[in-house]
């Protein structure tokens, strides 16, 4: 039997050209190297997942590199044998130590012609600020959404797996902007459904709430039934579902309507063409005065949810005052109708 190789692995870059969403970085290290201007140091930085470790790897490959090593303070003064620069990988910098970061500053501070420092991290606020200035610094972004769908579709197509453009945008927001966490998502998913990747199955194995649901609820608000959401809101719970992952969603759904309503904002929503769509109908029945308030409701039962002492009685306040907007509202427009 094979041995399985999973497909963070399996469809990690190789070229600058396959680097999924930092087209700005990758042209840009391209450029340096044409223009035979690279610098001394790099730093790469930004969220997992997202490329840093991989670019560096093809920007060494880029600069005939072929072997690395571990002692960087005593090996940088050997010269490369056969390649034009010694390239330095140093991955996760921001674990060296004290003693560690004062020993590399020196070596900056005077490093031979060929020698080149890649470095890579998730947190730069703990690099030092000398380290920083020595280095040019090069911010990885996270992965949009419909970069990662248009991936992930190529790895099915590849691998004989047939997914569901919804199930796949599911996972895209599972993985929040990490490309690696996708394709990790993605393997899971095939061990699961058996390459057949349903939006069904999607939600149920990453236990993702159904996006219907949110439709239901704002549909259920906007015909001023509160017992109606709140009774939603306690089915969804009895699911398992956590209340604030349905808070939180219900925020996002909110978003989307919002942006649903102007036909210069629909192009920023990362959804499916039939979401889309649903999306746009609900919209045209809501004020947008109103979902603007009902979202700042929403993020604000959000942010205070942690804190509460009554979980569960913060986000049906929440839902009660999105009703109670939506009535007041109808309300004051009743009594102008009837002067």
């Amino acid at each position: 039997m094979d041995n399985f190789i999973v497909s963070a692995r399996k469809y990690r870059p190789s070229t600058f050209s396959s680097v999924v969403g930092q087209e700005t970085i990758t042209s840009t290290l391209k450029n340096a190297i044409r223009n035979n201007q690279v610098a001394q140091a790099f730093l790469f930085c930004g969220p997992r997942g997202v490329g840093k470790t991989t670019c560096a790897r093809i920007f060494a490959k880029a600069l005939n590199c072929e072997h690395l090593t571990d002692d960087l303070v005593d090996q940088v003064r050997v010269q490369p044998q056969g390649a034009k620069y010694k390239v330095y990988i140093i991955d996760e910098v921001h674990m060296l130590s004290g003693a560690a970061f004062n020993a590399f500053l020196k070596t900056l501070e005077e490093p031979p012609a060929y020698a080149k420092f890649i470095m890579a991290t998730t947190e730069k606020h703990k690099i030092l600020p000398t380290i920083l200035s020595r280095c040019q610094v090069y911010d990885f972004k996270r992965i949009n959404d419909n970069d990662i769908v248009r991936h992930l579709q190529f790895v099915a197509q590849n691998e004989g797996v047939l997914a569901e453009e919804d199930a796949l945008r599911v996972v895209a927001a599972k993985a929040d902007g990490a490309l690696r966490d996708a394709l990790s998502i993605f393997d899971q998913l095939v061990s699961f459904t058996g390459k057949n990747i349903t939006y069904k199955d999607t939600i149920t194995n990453l236990n993702v709430l159904d996006v219907d649901n949110y439709f239901q609820v704002m549909d259920i608000v906007l015909s001023d039934d509160v017992s109606g959401a709140l009774l939603l809101l306690d089915d969804i719970l009895a699911k398992g579902f956590d209340a604030q992952n349905f808070i939180s969603g219900l925020a996002s759904h909110i978003r989307n309507l919002l942006l649903a309503q102007n036909p210069g904002t629909v192009q920023l929503l990362q959804v499916s063409d039939p979401i889309r769509a649903k999306l746009q109908a609900q919209a045209q029945k809501a004020d947008r005065m109103l979902l603007t308030r009902a979202l700042e409701l929403a993020n604000q039962c959000d942010f205070n949810y942690k804190s509460s002492n009554n979980k569960r009685l913060s986000v049906e306040l929440c839902l009660m005052q999105i009703n109670a907007n939506y009535v007041y509202k109808r309300q004051r427009l009743r009594q102008s109708q009837e002067r």
